[in-house]
């Protein structure tokens, strides 16, 4: 099904929408009265990463010649029982490549989701930050249940071949049975084979980790960087420990303002306006556009051809076909980065011509496929943390009174969003609140940037953030962009504002504006 992360990693690759990776492990020993915050960390070079992580080699070699360093931590099984069994959390870091006497101390990335492995992400895009290495060590790592930290399993790679190809947007009222029940079958599969973390995944557990990780590297306080739902985590964290925030940027911003069913109503109406963005810009070319000679008849063939695959797929990746559901994952894939739009026009000509194979490698993309069949766990880690966040439970008949609010933000898009609200209806876990909450009083500034043109972190979410983190905390920065995310835009303007805080403290004007 169309299960797109409620929010996703800003710089897209793609090989890197291939993630995946192996099981981690977790001690159940007790850890009696061990002080946690004194553990030290072996580092050492980075395996390659485990199927749950999204599989493939080791990490390149830094510029300059060095090596990514990784080690675990252990972190309380139970926030609730820090005294309790023990689980070992997967970190990577990058030493900085000025001298000691500028360092300020560890940068920690989290690049969303939520189900991203810091682990394998930071090194795919180190060359981004490579200026913030000159004085922090650059960390990112797996949270809980994400890829080496005892990672989130639900069904295994061919139910989840199966599960994919569903049809996610019914029709009538057998198609919606059978949508319910292929749902409660994978959550009931989580639940199962997750040995017990179902409970252990939420926010909030992730922000005290955070916490215990800042101690054990040897920081006063925590300076962080925080990509889509890497910003929930970070606004979470400084309504837990206002104190401890160090120098913090929140990029593609979350709205925590909005309950799950805000939050698909704003990525439907998100992704209209980047399809929108796309029809206009491919019509809009002196070569002319492949798939439309104007805006609308781009996207009238796009509806046209979604409908059609609902009735009568088309070959996709080997074995399996190219589904009305696979082609509408691959196509919120692509409008995830303008960088993609390319592929996005090539796979729409081929699927014209009856071949959905870039059309089925795009929504592969999304769900963590590799070519090799195997998945990543981004999409159980997805659900799980969303549904143990999330108190909402929504019914089918909820979802069809409100299907016509949906079309209305997107008749495109709407439905499929709509029906994701169905994810956590039968999750064995219950949710924790409506919204996150991200007060905090008494935190240092927060550079919070939102672009007007991200579809899946609408920009409303920036400004939402920014009142709701409290006076004199957050900064609001607009970046007039196109995509999911500011910084890795390479935008000169958003940059330079970042760094300069990050490195220096200089705090940028609330209300700067880059484009």
């Amino acid at each position: 099904m169309p299960n797109p992360p409620r929010t996703r990693t800003a710089a897209l690759t793609a090989t890197a929408l291939l993630v995946s990776a192996l099981l981690a492990g977790c001690s159940d020993d007790d850890s009696g009265d061990e002080d946690l915050t004194a553990q030290e960390l072996s580092w050492k070079d980075c395996p390659a990463p485990t199927q749950a992580q999204g599989g493939g080699g080791s990490p390149s070699p830094l510029p300059g010649g060095g090596t990514w360093q990784c080690a675990t931590m252990k972190a309380p099984r139970d926030w609730d029982e820090p005294k309790g069994d023990t689980i070992e959390l997967a970190l990577i870091r990058a030493r900085p490549s000025g001298d000691d006497s500028s360092r300020i101390g560890s940068l920690i990335f989290n690049f969303g989701g939520p189900g991203s492995s810091g682990v394998t992400t930071l090194p795919s895009f180190g060359q981004t930050y490579e200026k913030l290495r000159t004085r922090y060590d650059l960390v990112s790592f797996d949270p809980r249940g994400v890829g080496r930290s005892e990672p989130v399993r639900c069904e295994n790679d061919q139910q989840l071949d199966a599960h994919f190809q569903q049809d996610a947007t019914p029709d009538d009222a057998a198609e919606r049975t059978e949508l319910l029940n292929t749902t409660k079958e994978f959550n009931a599969a989580c639940e199962e084979n997750s040995e017990g973390m179902l409970p252990h995944v939420r926010t909030t557990d992730a922000a005290r980790d955070l916490d215990l990780m800042r101690q054990v590297l040897g920081d006063d306080k925590l300076h962080y960087f925080g990509i889509s739902y890497g910003t929930e985590l970070g606004g979470v964290y400084a309504h837990l420990f206002p104190e401890n925030v160090g120098r913090a940027v929140f990029d593609a911003v979350v709205d925590p303002t909005h309950t799950p069913e805000q939050n698909a109503l704003g990525q439907a109406a998100g992704f209209q306006l980047a399809l929108d963005n796309f029809a206009e810009d491919c019509a809009s070319k002196a070569e002319g556009c492949p798939i439309g000679s104007t805006a609308a008849d781009v996207k009238e063939r796009i509806a046209k051809l979604l409908k059609d695959l609902d009735s009568k797929p088309i070959p996709g990746v080997f074995p399996r076909e190219l589904t009305e559901t696979a082609a509408t994952s691959g196509i919120l894939e692509a409008l995830y980065s303008k960088d993609f739009w390319q592929y996005l026009t090539q796979g729409l000509v081929q699927a014209y011509d009856g071949d959905g194979t870039i059309l089925s490698t795009l929504a592969d993309s999304a769900n963590g496929r590799r070519e090799n069949g195997e998945y990543s766990n981004i999409i159980p880690a997805n659900v799980a943390i969303n549904c143990a966040d999330e108190k909402p439970r929504y019914t089918a008949e909820y979802v069809e009174r409100k299907l016509p609010e949906f079309r209305a933000a997107s008749n495109l898009f709407g439905d499929a969003l709509a029906w994701t609200m169905l994810s956590c209806t039968d999750w064995p876990v219950a949710g924790a609140a409506d919204r996150p909450a991200v007060s905090a009083a008494g935190s240092a500034p927060i550079l919070v940037v939102g672009n007007t043109g991200d579809p899946a972190t609408p920009y409303e979410g920036a400004r939402k953030m920014v009142r709701a983190l409290g006076k004199g905390v957050g900064v609001e920065l607009t970046y007039k962009g196109e995509g999911h995310g500011a910084y890795n835009s390479k935008n000169k303007c958003v940059q330079d504002a970042a760094n300069g805080y990050l490195l220096d403290g200089t705090v940028p004007a609330a209300g700067t504006v880059c484009s």
